[in-house]
């Protein structure tokens, strides 16, 4: 497994979860570490990014101000804080990552080859 992604569960609407993605056994060169999801019946979403060169942070509209992203020093472990959860945020989520900015990935969450095994979010009363 390449990325690992992990940290999902079940939370009330409102609650919070924090996610996190393992890079450390991805050994490839890549720009940037994005976060999708994807619900049963519905599009592949992306959710948020960050560049590696410059830690620039992306944000779909429906997530921003409610979801946060971070790396560790090492760089090598990617974390979604995830605040005021709604129904809508229910789906499995995973990380992404290539040799592309996070615009590639914002606009089209397929541009991002490499993906590993996504984790669980349920939100719900």
């Amino acid at each position: 497994v390449q990325l690992q992604a992990s940290g999902g569960g079940l939370v009330r609407p409102g609650g919070s979860l924090t996610l996190s993605c393992d890079a450390s056994g991805f050994t490839k060169d890549y720009d940037a570490i994005g976060w999708f999801r994807q619900a049963p019946g519905k599009e592949r979403e992306g959710v948020s990014c960050l560049n590696n060169n410059d830690d620039s942070a992306y944000y779909a509209d429906s997530v921003k101000g409610r979801f946060t992203i971070s790396r560790d020093n090492a760089k090598t472990t990617v974390t979604l804080h995830m605040n005021n959860l709604k129904p809508e945020d229910t789906a499995v989520y995973y990380c992404a990552t290539d040799r592309l900015q996070c615009g590639w990935f914002m606009r089209d969450p397929y541009n991002y080859g490499h993906w590993g095994q996504g984790t669980l979010v349920t939100v719900s009363s």
